[in-house]
């Protein structure tokens, strides 16, 4: 899988205010719970230290997470996206063929999943084995725990 992070300019723009927000305010706290911590004596035997250097390395992590996917970031315009086909945006409806229900799924770019609510990312295995279907095609999906077996109902989008 490439790193390409499809997302509308609406998740981009969060991301990136998340961004500075951890870089503006978030870092700076840390800092000086780190000086006070380091005003306190010993670094060795000092907890509250070591806590806040972890804090500021997880906190780093994030920002560097977030900056890549913003590095890798495809604009998508979901108003310039094929209504025919299964794309990124799709609202799909399928049958699933071994348990003959109906289940819905949201194809989303980083930043908008939300498996709980059917929200999937468009690069996830299910995102990629319904890419570019049409209504009435049949599609086998391979997972982790085998292979789903749907059949397209409808696609619909939201613009």
């Amino acid at each position: 899988m490439s790193n390409y992070v499809p997302m509308t300019q609406e998740a981009y723009d969060r991301k990136k205010t998340e961004i500075e927000r951890l870089e503006r305010e978030e870092m700076p706290k840390i800092a000086e719970k780190i000086a006070a911590a380091r005003d306190e004596g010993d670094l060795k035997e000092n907890a509250e230290y070591h806590a806040q250097r972890e804090a500021q390395g997880m906190l780093q992590a994030k920002i560097n997470q977030l900056k890549s996917q913003l590095a890798n970031a495809s604009i998508v315009d979901p108003s310039k996206i094929k209504k025919d086909e299964i794309a990124f945006g799709a609202k799909v409806t399928v049958k699933d063929l071994d348990y003959d229900d109906e289940e819905e799924f949201t194809f989303v770019g980083s930043g908008d999943e939300d498996y709980d609510a059917g929200k999937y990312l468009i690069t996830s295995p299910m995102g990629q084995g319904l890419l570019g279907k049409k209504v009435g095609d049949k599609v086998e999906i391979p997972v982790p725990k085998g292979t789903l077996k749907f059949e397209v109902l409808k696609i619909e989008y939201d613009l």
